[in-house]
């Protein structure tokens, strides 16, 4: 489960371009941060995907990605060309593959390294798509297999690709666009596979070429495994909401808007400071949060803002779960990441970035309302700051703005683990249910997190002795 969003220049405050990504994967699933320079390569060789090889080409952009730990690709990414892509599960009619092959978030990772514009790398991608198909297990401690629909941007031009099977559908992006988990490209496409109305009429999805939809022939209701998904993640409903955010603030849109836009809970809970993730049903909200019981199995593991300008582009990171938990900072293509330590991979380590954030989203979780009344004010500060001074810094020199992202990283690691100390060791007032802790009880043990692990706490402990 996902959401994207996309503002172009003549929907912002500023006329830049804004994208926004929620990558939402298992629990357990870690985020890692990577940035993989410029590379030649020889004639004749491969690049090795998640499952299988490909032909390389003979150069390599620069790419920035999110990605879940165990995965060659991405959910989110940027190249040193302005291009940035996030894609998202789609369940249509057409049957997965489950034969090991490219999976959605190696064709997102191939298109940036490929790719100089956001029409080149629809392009990347469908071609590829076309000539290798799509398959493979994306899950991590569970097996899921879906197709994908991908949101494509750069400093002037964004696009709206979804795919079912070989087939594929573009709409161009006129103003701002949302993808949440459903089709939403109807009749209103700008470019398609050559058989894609035929594969349905043959299939008997509908009667003809001039009654085609494509949201209504390769998804809509059904006795399909799919159609499930997209109907328990309330797909539609997240991407009618992110629709109407949009809408509302569309001429003034900003990074920081955006930002929001991806914390949002929905309406009651923008009213109501009592609101918690724990009690809800079903993954209805945009920032997304993993509960008890069948139709939550996915958080958001890791979330990116994107400023695109002729003359160049910012990127806010995360770096951890849940961003109305986590600070968005400051990164930029010319320059390396700041430390994060060791990849991450699916069991707690401390020295990982993604996991010294998830003491503090775990303790968070378990007083909702308290602990994000604490936070928020003082995530707000810190990240205000770091825009205005990200937006300041944006001509400067490079390492003026590698200062920037070094000490914008130092400052969110330090508030996180003075905070994670200090809340998991308050009494809560607005405990979640049994249910609730009890499947992050089992959450906790299958990656051996352990609330309250005195590394987690030390920084905190010296600063309460002073």
């Amino acid at each position: 489960m996902c959401n994207n969003v996309v503002a172009l220049g003549n929907s912002t405050a500023d006329g830049a371009v804004l994208f926004g990504k929620n990558s939402d994967r298992e629990p357990n699933e870690a985020h890692q941060l990577l940035r993989i320079p410029r590379a030649t390569h020889s004639p004749g060789s491969t690049v090795r995907c998640t499952y299988v090889e490909i032909p390389q080409v003979a150069e390599t952009h620069a790419v920035l990605l999110a990605k879940p730990c165990w995965i060659w690709g991405a959910e989110i990414g940027a190249n040193d060309q302005g291009v940035v892509i996030g894609n998202t599960a789609i369940f249509t009619k057409v049957p997965v593959s489950k034969e090991a092959g490219l999976i959605g978030m190696d064709f997102l990772r191939l298109a940036l390294e490929r790719a100089a514009s956001a029409k080149e790398a629809l392009q990347v991608i469908t071609e590829l798509l076309e000539r290798y198909g799509q398959g493979g297990n994306d899950g991590f401690a569970y097996k899921l297999y879906y197709h994908n629909s991908f949101l494509i941007a750069d400093a002037a031009d964004a696009w709206v690709l979804e795919t079912a099977g070989r087939q594929w559908v573009a709409r161009q992006v006129k103003d701002v666009a949302a993808t949440s988990n459903s089709l939403t490209i109807a009749t209103d496409f700008d470019l398609h596979s050559k058989d894609l109305i035929s594969y349905a009429v043959k299939q008997g999805w509908c009667k003809d070429a001039a009654h085609f939809n494509f949201r209504e022939s390769y998804g809509g209701s059904g006795l399909y495994v799919g159609w499930l998904y997209t109907l328990f993640g309330q797909a539609e409903q997240r991407q009618v909401r992110l629709m109407a955010l949009l809408n509302q603030q569309k001429g003034s849109l900003t990074p920081k808007a955006v930002m929001d836009i991806l914390r949002d809970h929905g309406a009651a809970a923008a009213t109501d400071p009592r609101w918690s993730p724990a009690p809800n049903l079903f993954e209805n909200t945009v920032c997304m949060h993993a509960a008890a019981g069948p139709f939550r199995p996915d958080q958001t593991a890791g979330s990116m803002v994107s400023r695109l300008t002729p003359e160049g582009q910012i990127h806010w990171l995360t770096g951890g779960a849940a961003p109305c938990t986590s600070v968005f900072k400051p990164v930029w293509m010319d320059n390396p990441l700041p430390d994060t330590g060791p990849a991450p991979t699916g069991r707690y380590n401390h020295t990982s970035l993604w996991w010294r954030h998830e003491s503090l989203h775990r303790a968070i979780l378990q007083d909702f309302p308290q602990h994000m009344g604490d936070f928020a004010p003082q995530r707000d500060v810190l990240e205000g700051q770091y825009i205005d001074e990200a937006l300041k810094t944006a001509n400067r020199s490079a390492e003026e703005r590698r200062a920037l992202s070094v000490r914008a990283f130092a400052e969110v690691d330090e508030l996180t683990e003075e905070l994670a100390g200090r809340y998991a060791s308050e009494k809560a007032h607005n405990p979640p249910g049994w249910l609730y802790r009890r499947a992050w009880d089992k959450l906790n043990a299958e990656c051996n997190f352990v609330a309250g692990d005195p590394q987690v706490h030390t920084r905190a402990a010296i600063q309460s002795a002073r």
